[in-house]
């Protein structure tokens, strides 16, 4: 592969070997629309953008990030249990693209700022603003299909995906309060009890939820006064088990802010 001029690339790149967990690659046929028009809107925007495999670098002409920054599995988003050897993540499957913009000769770069709904970047030493953001329908909806959100169970000896669960509903996203189960971005971690149970909260609908960690079936969910973008913590108190979450909301992320904690006892 071949990337900005100037720019010295490594001749290989490791590559992982067990099935991926959000899918890695993007074409422009598997655009998302909820109308023809935005379907093909979107599936314009993807022929537009260089799309080589999993590793394209950025370039000027704009290169697709699948998944994007913070999609894939997010920071913070795996818990591990010892006694099943399951490693359970939580991922965000977006698109986004990368596009180097250069810099006029002679000019200072133009400061960290977010406009027009991407992110630019100045990189300092090199002649080249990056220009980044998800790739969105004209309705303001991801391009990539869902689910946008999935909780899965692994393997770690094997590698192999035991479970994968669509994770969160467009409850706090869509008017009315329509819920609907197509998996939302996610920002915290889950953890695992001994008991065998995954708590998280993360996803943009406003609930904490518990899972079976061996199926990935969700047993139970709490709604929370604002977004559960945080990682729970489970203490216990008084001879009984409590969950407890920082339901403090999302300001990039768009969920309901708030200054709550919540806590829940187990049964």
């Amino acid at each position: 592969q071949d990337g900005a001029a100037g720019e010295a690339l490594s001749p290989t790149q490791p590559f992982p070997v067990t099935p991926p967990i959000v899918p890695n690659t993007l074409k422009p046929g598997d655009a998302f629309g909820v109308t023809l028009w935005d379907k093909m809107n979107c599936a314009s925007r993807f022929r537009g953008l260089r799309a080589d495999g999993l590793f394209t670098p950025p370039t000027e002409q704009g290169t697709l990030a699948y998944p994007f920054q913070g999609g894939g599995n997010n920071w913070g988003s795996t818990a591990f249990d010892p006694t099943r050897n399951l490693l359970v993540v939580n991922m965000s499957s977006l698109a986004g693209f990368a596009q180097l913009t250069r810099k006029p000769e002679g000019e200072d770069h133009p400061a960290n700022q977010i406009k027009d709904g991407a992110e630019f970047s100045p990189m300092e030493g090199a002649p080249y603003t990056m220009r980044r953001s998800p790739v969105l329908s004209p309705l303001g909806l991801p391009c990539s299909p869902p689910p946008w959100g999935v909780l899965a169970g692994v393997d770690i000896s094997t590698g192999n995906i035991v479970w994968r669960r669509t994770f969160g509903t467009t409850r706090d996203l869509a008017p009315g309060g329509l819920a609907l189960k197509l998996g939302t971005p996610n920002l915290g971690g889950p953890i695992v009890t001994s008991s065998g149970l995954v708590f998280i909260g993360a996803a943009m609908d406003d609930y904490l939820r518990a899972f079976d960690v061996e199926t990935g079936k969700e047993l139970w969910k709490g709604r929370l006064p604002a977004g559960g973008q945080a990682t729970p913590m489970t203490y216990e108190y008084d001879g009984r088990q409590y969950v407890v979450i920082a339901a403090g909301g999302h300001g990039t992320a768009g969920t309901h802010l708030g200054d709550s904690l919540v806590a829940f006892a187990l049964p």
